[in-house]
């Protein structure tokens, strides 16, 4: 990674920005935990962009133009992804509904949906 920057300096200011950058996509809801849970907290997600754009606001021409391109690509995908956040966090409630049905129903098989397959239906020949 030290390749990609000028000097070491840069590398660990950008280290600072992938932090922050993994924060906010944690509490996006688009990245698990450490334990494989995942978070929705939009308060969270909206300071950690805010944070980069201060910082945006605060090395203003003390980066290289890659590094400017860089840090802004990263704002820029972050605010892309906290207004599909909401999406994405009621399609991944809703599945965790539906294994929740598919769990309680292999667990108690006999609370499930059944259907009768011993005797031919009335339309039916035998």
């Amino acid at each position: 990674m030290a390749d990609m920057f000028a000097d070491e300096d840069a590398a660990r200011f950008f280290q600072v920005v992938q932090m922050l950058q993994r924060s906010t996509m944690l509490h996006m809801g688009y990245v698990p935990d450490h334990e494989g849970g995942f978070h929705y907290n939009l308060l969270e997600a909206k300071e950690g962009i805010e944070v980069l754009r201060m910082f945006q606001k605060k090395t203003l021409g003390n980066l290289s133009d890659r590094e400017t391109q860089m840090l802004r690509a990263v704002i820029s995908e972050l605010q892309m992804h906290f207004t599909k956040a909401p999406q994405v966090h009621q399609k991944r409630k809703e599945e965790q509904a539906q294994s929740e049905v598919v769990r309680e129903t292999f667990a108690q098989p006999r609370a499930g949906p059944t259907e009768d397959l011993s005797t031919p239906a009335e339309n039916e020949e035998e």
